[in-house]
């Protein structure tokens, strides 16, 4: 009985240590921070959900960007200045699409690993 009271005691005075290491101390925060970044890294691109959510952004955001971009084309050379106008808001809103996609695209890259869907790019071009 004796043997078994001091098996829990030093049991619950090891949890106790490792609590506090792993909350009060740098290295110990450090420790669980990489681990769950890990996990979370593996589940993100393991889940289909995730998958499926982050190449639907990816299609969206390349529609919204082609769009404008084809309308920045088609009113650009205009001889009327509302329709330069319009080519010009464009420009700005496919260039703001592209900006916002290359940052998705980077941090979600570990999503792909390699398995980029062929209608997916790795980057949008800015508009000059």
């Amino acid at each position: 009985m004796i043997e078994y009271d001091k098996l829990i005691i030093g049991l619950v005075v090891v949890l106790v240590l490792a609590l506090l290491f792993v909350t009060a101390n740098p290295l110990g925060r450090g420790i669980w921070n990489t681990w769950v970044y890990h996990v979370r890294k593996t589940d993100d691109a393991t889940n289909y959900q995730t998958i499926k959510q982050v190449e639907s952004t990816c299609r969206s955001m390349i529609a919204s960007y082609s769009a404008d971009k084809l309308r920045y084309e088609q009113y650009i050379t205009s001889d009327s200045a509302e329709q330069r106008s319009w080519g010009e808001q464009a420009k700005i809103r496919a260039n703001q699409t592209a900006a916002v996609y290359n940052e998705y695209i980077l941090k979600n890259s570990f999503v792909f690993q390699g398995n980029v869907p062929s209608d997916i790019r790795s980057e949008l071009e800015f508009l000059t």
